[in-house]
């Protein structure tokens, strides 16, 4: 042990070295569990990285949140997750601290401030950055560390919630446990870097290399950060320099160690070099080291009995925790049955849409001051680059927060600040950015009240821009992404077709308790304006409503193509065929009762989108349709979306290959032959 002993006080150390037992005793016992078949997850051992979190928990406490990675076990343990409760959740039973649904690579214990785990690398920094800014924008001097290891310093993720976290100066720690290997590469293999800490620096903000296999050392040198973040200096990156001594998943030893390189890296290994560090010290006595030994087996193996006597989670458990109401989840068969809004009566006012979703933006401040907006060019000039927010950072201040351009870093901080009760509004400019930020919004937002057993829950709203329909922005902007995000269990959707259902829609997004994404399609932002409710003004998720009656055929549809179908159904009245039409305005949770009873009525459908046919969600509802009315129809249900290809630059040819009125008319005409 490099540094001196007497620079920390007995007792911590003494503390330090209780933590790293009980860590130690926690992996032998996952590794000779799996050895022998009792057990049967996966497991990546961080044997070799104890003296990590085990110096940093005397320095923290459970107001204080955690965010680590898959090989973080020994995060948890510090941190203060509940032994029976982690090994529970590892094996899947009812017992662990999320109801055995998120396993071993997904622990969140919110008690204690552990509030997320990762199995994607280096995923959690910028969710990380959305707890510090929470806190930040709470007044309070709670800090967060985020955990990875040296691999995650190529993710893209990482960089940006860097950038962004030394831009806002925000209360947290990127701690990379750097263990030598990312994965099964050695670092030589994967980056010509010599250190990480240089990349803090280019960001603007400190970086600090330090010996995360020497406690004194490294307590110290926490202690002093810690102090510094907490009094608002803004981040620091720290490289903690260990060594993994086991594989990347399994048991055993390393299989880039061998031979002396093996042996060398066992004698540096902090627990036991700790142990005797005491014991030469005169801190402790061999008896007193052996008690603290001791009570970490009887701890352990009291949690691994109490854990292999849980009941193991259930099938009944598969569809709950996907949303906080359990009927969001469509199931074959089920027509969920919802409240309209009631008929409004009260002050109205004309808006375009892109004034209803400011006036909603500014309505839900008001009415909760955990609501903030975070995006793109939203602030004071210019409001944001649809105007949504013009006046709003001059109003709001802090609560208006413009972005870098990183989309990844905007959804991993709404998702972070969500998981401690905030609400925020993050703005995504084109649908078809959703691509940059996927990982964020479908493996973390979307999932985690389900992997989390509803221990946590991400009440954040996103909103998004389909271009499409006016021509000119060519294939990168004017995608309608409805069907991806609707293979996302966790996420709800909906898709405005008015400005009053943009600002109704968009405020139960804001106060709903799931991730919502709101689409407005940019063929409505200004073109289409009407008399909007003025005042805290909700439309219930989940409630289609018709926009004109008929009897012959349902057009289902919703975005900007209500408008088309309006238009297309006006025509084929001059024709005598009477077309009800459907405005779906939620996605999800879809309105199956009324799509069914309209149906039922009419006797055909044709489900028309603006989106591409081809598994779109189109074909969902046709299919339902048939299956459910089959002996009811006229005729088959099918739909009609854009054409199986990118949205073109060329006007004429993106008239021709999404609907529009004369072709939802032919489409129509052909089902009456």
């Amino acid at each position: 042990m490099a540094a001196d002993i007497k620079s920390i006080d007995p007792g911590t150390l003494t503390e330090i070295y209780r933590q790293m037992s009980r860590i130690r005793e926690v992996d032998k016992a996952i590794q000779a569990g799996l050895s022998s078949g009792k057990f049967m997850f996966t497991y990546w051992p961080m044997t070799g990285q104890e003296a990590i979190p085990a110096s940093i928990a005397p320095l923290i406490s459970s107001k204080d949140h955690m965010v680590t990675i898959y090989r973080g076990i020994h995060d948890q343990v510090a941190k203060g997750v509940p032994l029976k409760g982690l090994f529970a959740e590892a094996l899947g039973r009812e017992g662990g601290v999320n109801k055995g649904k998120g396993g071993s690579p997904h622990i969140s214990d919110p008690s204690s401030g552990s509030m997320l785990t990762t199995a994607i690398v280096g995923a959690g920094a910028p969710i990380a950055n959305g707890l510090a800014l929470a806190e930040k924008m709470r007044g309070t001097d709670a800090v967060t560390i985020v955990n990875f290891g040296d691999g995650a310093t190529s993710i893209g993720a990482v960089h940006e919630a860097m950038n962004l976290a030394g831009v806002w100066k925000l209360p947290v720690i990127f701690l990379c446990q750097n263990n030598q290997i990312g994965e099964y590469t050695a670092i030589p293999d994967y980056t010509a870097s010599e250190g990480f800490t240089a990349r803090a620096e280019a960001l603007g903000f400190r970086g600090v290399t330090l010996d995360g296999n020497d406690p004194v050392a490294f307590h110290n040198g926490m202690k002093e950060i810690i102090d510094s973040v907490r009094s608002g200096k803004g981040p620091v990156f720290v490289e903690a320099m260990t060594l993994r001594l086991g594989p990347h998943a399994g048991v055993g030893w390393s299989h880039l160690l061998k031979g002396d390189e093996l042996a060398a890296a066992k004698e540096a290994w902090p627990v036991p070099a700790t142990r005797k560090a005491l014991l030469e010290a005169g801190i402790c006595t061999e008896e007193q080291l052996a008690a603290i030994d001791s009570e970490a087996v009887a701890e352990v193996s009291d949690a691994v009995e109490w854990a292999m006597n849980s009941k193991v989670t259930g099938e009944d458990e598969m569809l709950l925790d996907v949303y906080g109401d359990p009927d969001t989840v469509p199931r074959r068969g089920q027509r969920v049955k919802r409240e309209a809004e009631p008929a409004f009566t009260g002050e109205t006012k004309e808006m375009a849409m892109f004034e209803a979703v400011q006036d909603a933006l500014d309505l839900s401040m008001q009415l909760d001051d955990q609501v903030y907006c975070l995006g793109e060019d939203i602030g004071d000039d210019p409001g944001g680059v649809f105007k949504c927010f013009k006046g709003m950072q001059t109003k709001w201040g802090e609560r208006i927060r413009p972005t870098p351009i990183a989309e990844q870093a905007i959804i991993g901080c709404a998702t972070g600040s969500a998981l401690v009760g905030m609400r925020p509004v993050a703005e995504i400019m084109f649908a078809d950015f959703i691509g940059v930020c996927m990982d964020q919004l479908t493996n973390h937002a979307a999932k985690q009240r389900y992997m989390s057993g509803a221990t946590t829950n991400v009440p954040m709203t996103v909103r998004m821009i389909a271009g499409g329909g006016i021509g000119g922005f060519g294939a990168q902007h004017s995608q309608s992404t409805e069907a991806m995000l609707l293979h996302q269990p966790g996420l709800k959707v909906v898709y405005p077709s008015t400005p009053t259902e943009a600002k109704g829609l968009l405020m139960s997004c804001i106060f709903d308790d799931d991730p919502c994404i709101q689409l407005e399609s940019m063929m409505l932002t200004y073109a289409l304006k009407e008399q909007v409710p003025v005042g805290d003004y909700r439309i219930p998720l989940g409630v289609a409503k018709v926009k004109r009656e008929g009897t012959d055929i349902t057009l289902v549809t919703y975005g900007w193509q209500v408008m088309q179908c309006l238009l297309a159904a006006e025509e084929l009245a001059k024709e005598g065929i009477n077309a009800e039409v459907l405005d779906l305005r939620t996605l999800l949770p879809l309105d199956y009762d009324r799509i069914l009873s309209s149906v039922e009525k009419t006797g055909r459908a044709l489900v028309v989108h603006a989106a591409v046919e081809f598994c779109g969600l189109g074909s969902e509802i046709a299919t339902t349709i048939n299956e459910e009315l089959f002996t009811k129809l006229k005729g088959p249900a099918t739909r009609f979306g854009a054409a199986y290809a990118p949205i073109a630059y060329s006007k004429t040819i993106e008239t021709a290959q999404v609907p529009n009125v004369a072709s939802i008319v032919t489409r129509v005409r052909e089902m009456f032959k």
